[in-house]
């Protein structure tokens, strides 16, 4: 078994190998793997995590890190200097000078994070087996130590041990009671003025120093179609030119409201910032359908439901799939969580189906279609509270990314009070853009020469959710494909459960023509194949870029037969 120091410079060199600029929990998860044996070894290489296995999971989840480049004088981050420190106490506590690569390896599982979790997780190993391994040798803890093998005079002149004609109180150690072991059952969190002193250029964790932000992007001039529109619209300007300014001034305004979603969800933890992701994701989105509502163009938002489907699943996951493979050969995720995320997705799709599939089958009155959707969209609306108690509470870990790097991501960020006013602020001209976009939708099909049912299933949903589909392409540039992934499906989910049903059951309150879920056949045909389809992709855990570029080439068929509705 190398020691320690040796462990620690394995993880510099598969830190550099990723190209990161400092040593995290999970190279020093992946250099034990590399170079460890012994029973703990051989068990965890016996579920298949081996090597090469977790080096793929690091890769894939990997965002990238700047800094200093590890090597002697230091490149560790704050937890791995925490694990570090976890492994001297725990040794200290056994009665050993040094610690061990095992000491190490029982620190980092204690409270597995980001890319160690997940790996157990999709290998099905439990922390409390790996402790349970990770004993001494021989030492049983549920009885007094047995007493030490009788030795031949010889052996006994090496260790300079008394003759039994000479019995000393330290002869033979006293029979001990039965106890538990800190650093394996129960890890304390240690203490920052009992830390003991770390050595520098050992264990003194080196931070990357951060980005200065930016304080001007070409994005921003996106800006200026927000009173560019309000001027032309109160001037009376070309129907054409108020749609395009209108449709830009949505993009900045929608990604603002994302951003300061985010920095809220940084200070309210993570099961509320959960939640206040997934219900304000598609917000931009959900205006724009109200708006249109309260328009009277009930096809559009039917249309733009539909639409927000199909490109999640076909334009942007295909475009993400295609940009991850520039760099790579094949790209791998996790297959579990992508499992579940489509299993949901495919189950909420079928109900959001079943109107237009009953209305087929047994055509009814108008008035017997509004009573079934809207008794689907309360079914619909409960399954989507229960995916919240899935991926929050009971099964987080499946669906939740590192804590630590999403604390890094929005380290200087806005308060709570800035991130309320700014999200206030661009909910607010959403609407207002919102209203411009609506009022001049059908002077603009007219002058464009398509149907509403176009703008509703190609244009609506990119201006909508643009902001979100740029992060996933740019994620899974990165080789992050789980994000990528998640963006994608769990957007799709979100529009199937939640958006669908909350414009179903406000319909009648805001147009004398209620909204009922029969789709046409081109978007019930387009939402079965395109389920159908991302599935095949995600459920293997394996993709590449030509499955991407084929997602694509599907949704460009399916636009190209609604320009001709």
């Amino acid at each position: 078994m190398p020691p320690l120091d040796d462990l620690r410079a394995a993880a510099a060199a598969e830190a550099a190998s990723l190209g990161t600029g400092f040593v995290g929990t999970e190279h020093l998860f992946l250099a034990w793997l590399t170079t460890a044996t012994g029973p703990l070894a051989e068990f965890v290489n016996s579920t298949g995590l081996t090597a090469e296995a977790f080096r793929e999971i690091v890769a894939s989840g990997k965002v990238g890190g700047r800094g200093a480049p590890p090597g002697a004088e230091g490149g560790v981050s704050t937890r791995a200097g925490k694990v570090l420190l976890l492994a001297v106490e725990r040794a200290t506590a056994a009665g050993r000078e040094e610690p061990t690569p095992d000491d190490l390896v029982l620190a980092l599982v204690a409270e597995p994070h980001g890319a160690i979790a997940r790996a157990l997780t999709n290998h099905r190993i439990k922390p409390s087996k790996l402790k349970t391994l990770g004993r001494e040798p021989g030492a049983d803890r549920s009885r007094p130590n047995p007493p030490a093998p009788k030795l031949e005079p010889e052996a006994r002149a090496r260790r300079q041990e008394p003759t039994p004609s000479e019995p000393t109180p330290t002869a033979r150690p006293a029979a001990r009671s039965p106890r538990r072991d800190p650093e394996i059952d129960d890890i304390p969190e240690p203490r920052a003025p009992e830390r003991p002193k770390l050595t520098p250029g050992k264990l003194e964790p080196i931070r990357p120093a951060p980005e200065p932000p930016r304080r001007w992007s070409p994005w921003m001039l996106l800006y200026l179609a927000v009173p560019a529109s309000i001027v032309l619209s109160r001037q009376g300007g070309s129907e054409l030119w108020i749609f395009a300014l209108a449709c830009l001034a949505v993009l900045p305004l929608a990604a603002l409201m994302g951003t300061a979603t985010e920095h809220l969800a940084a200070h309210t933890g993570p099961t509320l910032g959960g939640l206040m992701n997934a219900t304000f994701g598609n917000a931009a989105e959900l205006i724009i359908a109200v708006v249109a509502l309260r328009a009277g163009l009930v096809d559009l938002v039917k249309a733009s439901i539909t639409g927000s489907i199909l490109g999640n699943l076909l334009l942007i996951l295909g475009l993400a799939l295609v940009a991850g493979g520039l760099r790579r050969e094949s790209l791998s995720f996790n297959r579990t969580a992508a499992g579940m995320g489509t299993v949901m997705l495919t189950l909420a799709i079928a109900a959001l189906l079943m109107p237009a599939i009953f209305h087929s089958a047994h055509p009814i009155s108008i008035g017997d279609e509004v009573t079934l959707s809207e008794v689907v969209a309360v079914i619909l609306a409960v399954t989507y509270s229960l995916s919240l108690l899935f991926a929050l509470r009971t099964h987080r870990p499946l669906f939740m990314r590192d804590a630590s790097d999403r604390r890094a991501a929005t380290t200087g960020g806005w308060s709570i009070g800035k991130s309320f006013l700014i999200l206030a602020v661009a909910t607010v001209g959403v609407a207002i853009e919102s209203e411009i976009l609506v009022g001049v939708i059908e002077p603009a099909t007219r002058a464009l020469g398509v149907s509403e049912v176009f703008l509703g299933l190609i244009l609506i949903p990119i201006i909508g959710n643009a902001a979100e589909h740029s992060t996933a392409i740019v994620a899974a540039f990165k080789g992050d494909t789980d994000l990528a992934l998640q963006i994608a499906v769990g957007s799709s989910t979100q529009v199937a459960l939640f958006v669908a049903p909350v414009l179903v059951l406000v319909a009648p309150w805001l147009t004398h023509t209620p909204m009922s879920l029969v789709f046409t056949p081109l978007e019930v045909a387009g939402l079965a194949v395109a389920v159908v389809a991302s599935g095949f992709i995600t459920l293997d855990g394996e993709s590449n870029w030509f499955e991407g570029a084929q997602l694509v080439a599907l949704y460009a068929i399916l636009g190209a037969a609604a320009w001709f509705i």
